[in-house]
C-alpha cells in the first residue's frame, strides 16, 4: 500500500506543464496571457525532453536495467508513458492554441493566415517579398549519395520534402529560421495579418526544387538531448586533458560544443508525409516511429510574443500591470548598511523591488571601510547590474571573490562571458567543487571599522538577476548578524578551499547539513506529538523528490503531524492516502507569476523554526550541491513569512489541491476567491503607499518645527540688533519696548477721544 504513496518524477512533472496549459486555457486570463501560457507550455516541454528525456535516453542505453527508486519503473518504462502523456498534452495544445487564434482575431483584429486565406493582391506581394527576401538567404539541399543527410540543428524548423525524380525518392531539406529573416511577414493590404516564413517557404517549395516533382512535404523540428550533467565531471576532465591541462572555463566552453551534437529525442511534423519518409528520417536521426509527433499548431510558438506587440493599445487583453514596489522597510536618508545594522530586512520578489540590494552592492562598492564583497553567482542578467557593482567594487580596490557556476544550465555561455570580464576587473573567480554545483545564493560584505570587524550578509531564495525579480517569487534577507556572518564567512572559505562546509548552527548548508538539519527538525515535530503536544510541517517547494524527507514526512504524518506543502512542480509524494499520508495537505500554485521562493516551518508558536532556502526538497539540491538555508530570528519577518505562507495554502483561485491518485483539481472559489499573488502585490502597494504618506507627514512636521526654529532665531537676531543700537542687554530693551506699548496705546485712545 505504501507504494500508492509514490507519484513518478517524470510523469509528475508533466501534469504540471499540463497545469501551465490549463493557464492557457482559462477564460478569467487576459487573452495575450493565456497565448504567452501557450509558449511557455511549449518551451517547457522542450526544455523537458532535452534534459530528462535525454538522461533515461542514456540510461536506456547504458544502464537498462537501473529502475528509479520510487514508483520502479526503468528507464525505456518511464520514456514509453512520457511519450504517451506528451501526445494528448500536444493534442490539447493544438486545440487550445487554435481557439486563442479565433479570439485573437475577433478581440484584436489581429491574424495568423495562410495561402488558402489571401487575396491576390497579397499573394502577389507574397511571392515577390519571397523572390527578393528569402530566396536569395535560404541554402536548400537533396538528400541523395553524394550529398549526406544534414546536421539539423536543435529546436530549428526545416521543410521537408518528399522528391520524385525518375521514379525514385530523394529528400529535400531547406533551413526556415537562420536569423537572417524576420519569421512574423506583415501583409501588405493589412498590417494586422500575418504569415509564418516557414510557411511561405513550405509553399514556394515546388519552385525551390523545380527539377521534381513534389511528392508530399512538411515542416520538421527536432528536439536534441541537452544532458550533460550525468557525466560531465569525466568529460571536463578528459578535456582539460586533451587540452594540455587547460583551464575549468576553456573546458566548459568545448563541452558545450559537444551539447549542440547530442542525439535527437524528439521530431516534430506539421503535415503528414509520406510513410518512407518518416522511416528515412527515423533512420538518419537514430529515432524511433513513437518519437514522432504531429502537431497541427505553428512548430515554435514564440512568435506570439512579437505578435503581442500590435496589441498593446489594447489594455483589456493583457495583465493590469504590476510594478515592484519600493520596500516599506527602507529608507531613503539613510545608508543600507546602516538601515540592517539596527534591524533584518526581508524583500519579497516581485511585490518588492531589487533596488535595496543593489544599493547596498553599489554602497559597499565605494565605502572606505569595506574590505571584501564575496558572493555566488548561479544565474545573473544578460546586462547585470549586480555584476557591474562587483566590478566597480574591484575597482576601487577591495577583495572581490566572485564563485561563478558555470553548469548552470543553458545559461553557461553567459556565465563564461560574465566570469571572463570579472576577472578582467580585478575579481578572484572560483568555479565550485568537482560534482557539485553551487546553487546557493549568498552574498557577505566585510566592513572593517576603528571599533569592530561588521559583516553583512544576504541570503537569498532566488538569483541575482533583475530580469526574473520581476517574474518570480522569492525572498532575500540581509541581515548584520555576526554569527550569520561568521557562518557565511565558513561557506565562502570551504568554497576557495575546495571543501565541504561542516555543519553550522544558523545556517543549514548542503550537502552536510541541510538534509540532516531537516530531518532533525521533522524528528522533533514526530517527538511533540508523541508527547501529547501539537507538531506542525510547512514547506513551499519548487519541487519535492528526496526519498528520504519524503518517507519522513510519511512518518511524521503517521505519528499525527499536521503537514502543509506548497509545491508547484514536481511531487513525487500523494497525500490524503489513509494510513500515510492522511495529514498531508498540498497545494500547487501556477499563476502570473513563478513560484519560486523556498520555505521550511517547523513547529508553531515559541517553538516555531522558519527557514528560508535556496534547496527544493530533491536529492540533487539536498545531497548533490551546495545549497544554503537560514533561519529567520526576526519575530517580525517571520510573522510575515508565516501569514503569507497561509495565504497560499489558502489560494483558490490559482491554487489547486493534489488528491491522492496524485492529480489535481481547482478549488471552487465561490464566495471569498483569494489570489495570493495579486492578494501581495496589493499589500505591497499598500505598504508603499503608506510609507510614502508617513515620509512626507514626518517631513511636513520636521519641515514647520524648522521653520518656528527659524522664526524664533530672527525673533533672537532682531532683539539683538536693536540692543547694539540702544546699547543696552537685550533683555532690557526688550522689556522697555513691552513697557512702552501700553502708554504709547493710552495716549492713542486720548487722541481718538
Amino acid at each position: 500500500m505504501k507504494a500508492g504513496c509514490y507519484s513518478n518524477r517524470e510523469l509528475s512533472w508533466l501534469k504540471f506543464n499540463g497545469r501551465v496549459l490549463e493557464e492557457a486555457a482559462d477564460e478569467s486570463v487576459p487573452l495575450c496571457e493565456r497565448l504567452s501560457f501557450a509558449s511557455i507550455f511549449q518551451s517547457n516541454l522542450d526544455e523537458f525532453f532535452m534534459v530528462r528525456v535525454g538522461t533515461l535516453h542514456d540510461q536506456m542505453l547504458f544502464s537498462p536495467k537501473l529502475r528509479e527508486n520510487k514508483t520502479k519503473m526503468n528507464a525505456e518504462e518511464q520514456i514509453a508513458a512520457i511519450l504517451k502523456e506528451s501526445r494528448e498534452l500536444c493534442r490539447k495544445k493544438d486545440e487550445i492554441y487554435f481557439g486563442l487564434m479565433e479570439e485573437l482575431q475577433k478581440k484584436g483584429g489581429v491574424e495568423l493566415i495562410n495561402f488558402a486565406r489571401l487575396s491576390e493582391e497579397d499573394a502577389v506581394y507574397l511571392e515577390e517579398y519571397f523572390y527578393s527576401e528569402i530566396r536569395p538567404l535560404i541554402s536548400p539541399q537533396v538528400v541523395g549519395k553524394r550529398q549526406p543527410f544534414p546536421f539539423l540543428k536543435n529546436r530549428e524548423i526545416y521543410a521537408v520534402v518528399d522528391l520524385d525524380s525518375k521514379g525514385s525518392g530523394k529528400i529535400g531539406i531547406i533551413p526556415c529560421n537562420n536569423g537572417l529573416f524576420d519569421r512574423l511577414i506583415r501583409l501588405k493590404t493589412d498590417s494586422n495579418r500575418f504569415m509564418l516564413v516557414e510557411e511561405l517557404i513550405l509553399h514556394f517549395v515546388p519552385q525551390i526544387f523545380d527539377h521534381y516533382k513534389i511528392r508530399s512535404k512538411s515542416l520538421l523540428r527536432v528536439v536534441r538531448n541537452a544532458d550533460l550533467e550525468t557525466g560531465e565531471e569525466n568529460i571536463l576532465d578528459e578535456t582539460a586533458k586533451e587540452e594540455h591541462e587547460a583551464d575549468y572555463r576553456e573546458a566548459m566552453v568545448e563541452l558545450l560544443k559537444r551539447r549542440k551534437k547530442l542525439c535527437a529525442v524528439r521530431a516534430e511534423l506539421s503535415r503528414s508525409i509520406d510513410d518512407e519518409v518518416v522511416e528515412k528520417l527515423c533512420e538518419y536521426l537514430d529515432l524511433k516511429r513513437e518519437q514522432v509527433f504531429y502537431t497541427e499548431s505553428p512548430l515554435d510558438l514564440s512568435f506570439v510574443f512579437p505578435l503581442q506587440d500590435c496589441l498593446r493599445s489594447k489594455p483589456e487583453l493583457f495583465y493590469e500591470k504590476r510594478v515592484p514596489q519600493k520596500s516599506a522597510m527602507i529608507r531613503d536618508d539613510a545608508p543600507m548598511m546602516e538601515q540592517i545594522a539596527k534591524r533584518d530586512i526581508l524583500l519579497s520578489y516581485p511585490y518588492e523591488s531589487i533596488q535595496p540590494f543593489l544599493r547596498l552592492l553599489n554602497e559597499a562598492a565605494g565605502d572606505p571601510e569595506v574590505v571584501s564583497v564575496k558572493m555566488t553567482l548561479y544565474r545573473v542578467a544578460r546586462y547585470s547590474k549586480v555584476v557591474e557593482a562587483l566590478i566597480k567594487a574591484a575597482e576601487n580596490g577591495k577583495e572581490v571573490v566572485v564563485l561563478v557556476e558555470l553548469r548552470a544550465r543553458f545559461d553557461e555561455e553567459n556565465n563564461i562571458e560574465w566570469s571572463r570580464r570579472l576577472e578582467e576587473a580585478g575579481c578572484r573567480i572560483i568555479y565550485g567543487l568537482d560534482g557539485l554545483k553551487v546553487h546557493s545564493k549568498l552574498c557577505l560584505i566585510t566592513r572593517k571599522t576603528k571599533k569592530k570587524i561588521q559583516y553583512i550578509t544576504q541570503i537569498g531564495t532566488g538569483n541575482y538577476n533583475e530580469k526574473t525579480s520581476t517574474l518570480y517569487t522569492d525572498y532575500s534577507l540581509m541581515t548584520a548578524s555576526t554569527d550569520i556572518g561568521l557562518e557565511a564567512l565558513m561557506v565562502f572559505n570551504a568554497l576557495s578551499l575546495g571543501e565541504l562546509c561542516e555543519p553550522t548552527k544558523h545556517l543549514m548548508v548542503a550537502p552536510n547539513g541541510l538534509q540532516q538539519g531537516v530531518l532533525r527538525y521533522m524528528d522533533e515535530e514526530i517527538a511533540a506529538v508523541k508527547k501529547g503536544g501539537r507538531g506542525y510541517i510547512g514547506a513551499k517547494l519548487n519541487s519535492l523528490t528526496d526519498k528520504v524527507l519524503i518517507e519522513k514526512l510519511i512518518e511524521a504524518s503517521q505519528a499525527g503531524v499536521k503537514i502543509e506543502l506548497v509545491v508547484r512542480g514536481i511531487c513525487c509524494l500523494n497525500p490524503g492516502i489513509k494510513g500515510f499520508t492522511d495529514n498531508i495537505t498540498i497545494v500547487s500554485i501556477v499563476g502570473r507569476f513563478l513560484e519560486h521562493a523556498r520555505i521550511y516551518i517547523f513547529g508553531t508558536g515559541k517553538r516555531q523554526k522558519l527557514y528560508i532556502s535556496s534547496a527544493d526538497f530533491m536529492t540533487r539540491n539536498t545531497m548533490h550541491r551546495i545549497e544554503v538555508a537560514v533561519r529567520v530570528e526576526s519575530d517580525p519577518l517571520r510573522r510575515r513569512i508565516s501569514q503569507m505562507f497561509g495565504r497560499m495554502l489558502a489560494d483558490n483561485v490559482k491554487g489547486r489541491l493534489m488528491k491522492p491518485d496524485g492529480t489535481y483539481t481547482r478549488r471552487q472559489a465561490r464566495k471569498n476567491p483569494m489570489n495570493s499573488q495579486e492578494f501581495f502585490y496589493e499589500q505591497a502597494y499598500r505598504a508603499a503607499e503608506e510609507a510614502e504618506l508617513e515620509r512626507k507627514q514626518k517631513a511636513e512636521k520636521n519641515s514647520g518645527k524648522k521653520q518656528a526654529e527659524k522664526a524664533e532665531k530672527a525673533g533672537r537676531t532682531g532683539e539683538k540688533k536693536q540692543a547694539a543700537k540702544t546699547g543696552k542687554p537685550a533683555e532690557k530693551t526688550a522689556g522697555a519696548a513691552r513697557k512702552k506699548k501700553p502708554e504709547k496705546a493710552e495716549k492713542s485712545g486720548k487722541a481718538e477721544g
